[in-house]
């Protein structure tokens, strides 16, 4: 079954993302997490996106890590997606690369992420 072409980022983006700053510590950033039962936080400096922390990336950093700031340990050199980006790019970047989120920017400012369950629920038609 065809995937709507005329689906686009801002149509399945969550619009309410938590973020962390690249001068919060790690273990502050992993305790959001937790406590938001989230895989990784998007990261902002003002309104613009400087990067992305994950879980993994903590867990990989070992227990010393923790103490860090969370710009020691981010990925900066990430993929997005800007508002009017097609459903189906989106879909192949994640497939392609292994992603499990995008985020979605307008000029360079957050404005959204799309995740593999955000995805899953729009193409399925829950949301």
């Amino acid at each position: 079954m065809p995937v709507n072409d005329n689906l686009r980022a801002r149509d399945i983006m969550i619009d309410k993302v938590h973020v962390t700053s690249p001068l919060d510590l790690v273990a502050a950033a992993k305790l959001k997490m937790m406590r938001l039962n989230v895989g990784g936080l998007p990261v902002v400096d003002g309104r613009k996106l400087v990067g992305i922390i994950t879980h993994r990336d903590i867990l990989l950093a070992g227990g010393e890590s923790l103490g860090l700031k969370v710009e020691d340990l981010m990925s900066k050199d990430l993929m997005v997606a800007e508002i009017d980006t097609s459903i189906m790019d989106v879909t192949k970047i994640m497939a392609d690369k292994g992603y499990q989120r995008i985020p979605v920017v307008e000029n360079g400012d957050l404005v959204g992420l799309i995740t593999q369950s955000s995805l899953i629920r729009a193409l399925a038609g829950l949301d």
